[in-house]
């Protein structure tokens, strides 16, 4: 009896312990249960207290209101994009603008207004050196033209909507940020185009090209056009969204629209300079990148402005400046007249001019362009100048040599309008549509004197209708 006294306490206490080894996971998760509980009773009063997230859904909502009235949904027919693209009002007198890869070649184009309107629309003209397209629309009731954020520069990291009609589903909007500025897709523009993307991560796919790209405001300061996958990432018009988008900025846009629904053309920029390679900067005033000028023409913008050899530009109109190719194409936005603000260095010595911009020649621009567009791998014809004017002197590639083109024979007409030096054949291809894949009737004298009519396009659709 002793013994089992001296047992007693032991005991109670091997009871205690196993009561507790039960009792304190079903505490536990009650404890468990009741925290969590806890955190979502107190999740639901901040939301219920912050109205943060309702007054983001407000903003959203307003800027999608303001926006969409103004996008157009566009269908075509017999162009090279197959079936549709966007666009959006430029101006209350019904021009629309759009990209000239969704319009080029089209028979038919329907514009479709957000609230469901349909009407007609033609084409004014076409800038495919910045991929630029106006058109407009044959019924003008009811239109509102798009907010535009005119003078001002896009930011990295500001907030940029895009909108239009991806994959045919029309009147879509998605939202990202201003990723980059001065990007230079080079297979985003046509043969010798200029390039000064702004890039977005908003998804942008096929069928959002011509569509606006806005700022928080619902203010245009872009148009999409191209985006980047991982088979390339030098800007394509195919395939799917891959976070990096490619707008044409609003600066090229207005100087473009502004003479194309004026006189249908456009006079370029011009500084008079050849500029040489990037240059880092690293001084108190400065720090980034910079383009070193090669040559200063004589006589002209830059030359007048006080602009040497060896100079460093590092900024216009208060862009940063870090490639010849953005340089051209921000130089390209210009109007002939304009005062443009320069800041550059002089070896360590920073400096300002002030450059009056000239007009560029409509033969530089036309020569560049198609004879890159003449020297592609499917191409690869060689035409040369000579006292009788342009003439083949070689055809590499199959096309060409499907087409009849044969090395000797001399080009004297386009289209059926004379040509006399290989410059005024280039401007008479660039007018006629060639750099957008359009088919151009060559007329050529062989070298016995008998002339022959040759075709040829840079579009493959249309290799089918050469002789």
């Amino acid at each position: 009896m002793r013994r089992f006294v001296s047992y007693g306490p032991a005991f109670v206490v091997l009871l205690t312990v196993l009561a507790a080894f039960i009792a304190v996971p079903v505490l536990s998760g009650r404890g468990a249960t009741a925290a969590s509980l806890a955190r979502v009773s107190l999740a639901r009063q901040t939301l219920d207290d912050d109205d943060i997230l309702a007054r983001l859904d407000a903003a959203m909502t307003a800027l999608a209101d303001a926006v969409f009235p103004s996008v157009i949904h566009i269908d075509v027919v017999g162009g090279r994009q197959g079936s549709s693209g966007s666009g959006w009002l430029y101006d209350d007198r019904g021009h629309v603008v759009t990209n000239a890869h969704v319009v080029r070649g089209a028979r038919q184009i329907r514009a479709e207004f957000f609230d469901g309107r349909r009407t007609s629309a033609q084409t004014v003209a076409i800038d495919p050196f910045t991929d630029i397209a106006v058109l407009k629309l044959e019924s003008t009731d009811g239109l509102v033209p798009a907010r535009r954020a005119t003078g001002e520069i896009p930011h990295r990291g500001q907030a940029a909507f895009a909108f239009g009609s991806p994959f045919g589903f029309k009147f879509s909007m998605t939202r990202g940020i201003v990723s980059g500025l001065g990007r230079e897709p080079s297979t985003a523009v046509e043969f010798g185009g200029y390039t000064n993307f702004v890039q977005t991560d908003a998804a942008i796919n096929p069928g959002n090209s011509g569509g606006p790209l806005v700022d928080r405001l619902g203010r245009v300061i872009g148009m999409n056009t191209a985006i980047a996958t991982g088979r390339d990432t030098q800007g394509t018009r195919d395939g799917q969204s891959s976070g990096i988008s490619f707008a044409v900025p609003l600066a090229t846009i207005e100087s473009v629209v502004d003479q194309l629904i004026e006189r249908g053309s456009v006079s370029r920029g011009f500084f008079g300079i050849r500029m040489g390679g990037r240059v880092e900067v690293n001084e108190a005033s400065f720090r980034g990148t910079g383009v070193l000028v090669d040559t200063v023409v004589e006589g002209g913008p830059a030359d007048l402005a006080g602009l040497r050899r060896r100079d460093t530009i590092v900024e216009i109109a208060g862009q940063n400046i870090s490639t010849s190719e953005q340089l051209r194409g921000i130089v390209s936005s210009f109007r002939p007249g304009q005062r443009v603000p320069v800041r550059a260095f002089r070896g360590r010595e920073p400096f300002s001019a002030e450059v009056v911009v000239g007009e560029m020649a409509p033969e530089q621009l036309a020569t560049q362009a198609v004879g890159s567009a003449l020297g592609t791998w499917f191409i690869q014809l060689e035409i040369n100048d000579s006292p009788e004017g342009p003439v083949v002197g070689a055809t590499v590639g199959d096309v060409p040599r499907a087409a009849g083109f044969d090395t000797g024979q001399r080009i004297v007409a386009i289209n059926g309008s004379p040509v006399d030096t290989f410059a005024r054949m280039c401007v008479h291809l660039v007018d006629e549509g060639f750099l957008s894949g359009d088919l151009i009737r060559f007329t050529v004298e062989k070298p016995g004197g008998e002339r022959a009519t040759l075709n040829l396009s840079l579009d493959p659709r249309n290799w089918e209708s050469q002789p």
